[in-house]
C-alpha cells in the first residue's frame, strides 16, 4: 500500500463496490462505469483484490450527491490526480465546517466549489 492509499484510507470513512453502486442507483454496471469513465465518480483500487471502489459518500438518495460532478471538473481542471481529490474531499476544512465530502452531502455545493476554484489561483 502506498502512502498515498494509506492517507486516502484512514480520511474516506467507507467505500462501495461498482456492483453495489449499481443497485443504490438501479442502473446497470456497466453504466456506472460509464459513469466513472465520464468524470462523474471517482473509482480506485481497494483492498488486496483491487477491486474498483467508489466512497460511500458519493451516492445518496438514489443519485449521485448533487454538486460531486462539478466539483470533480474543477479539480481535474486544476491538475488534481484521482487521489489527490479524495484527499482534498475528505480532509477536514474549519472554513466549512467539517470536509467538502460532507458539505456536498448536505447541500453545501455552492461554498465547495467556490473553494475548489480558488484552488486554481
Amino acid at each position: 500500500m502506498t502512502e498515498i492509499d494509506a492517507k486516502i484510507d484512514a480520511l474516506v470513512p467507507s467505500w462501495l463496490t461498482l456492483p453495489d453502486i449499481a443497485e443504490r442507483l438501479d442502473v446497470e454496471v456497466t453504466r456506472v462505469r460509464q459513469f466513472v469513465k465520464e468524470g462523474l465518480l471517482i473509482a480506485v483500487r481497494r483492498g488486496e483484490n483491487r477491486v474498483l471502489m467508489v466512497p460511500a459518500d458519493f451516492i445518496g438518495e438514489g443519485r449521485i450527491t448533487k454538486g460531486l460532478t462539478g466539483t470533480l471538473t474543477l479539480l481535474r481542471d486544476d491538475g488534481f490526480s484521482d487521489e489527490e481529490m479524495l484527499e482534498w474531499l475528505f480532509t477536514a476544512d474549519d472554513s466549512l465546517p467539517g470536509n467538502p465530502a460532507q458539505a456536498l452531502r448536505e447541500n453545501r455545493g455552492t461554498e465547495v466549489k467556490r473553494r475548489a476554484q480558488a484552488l486554481a489561483v
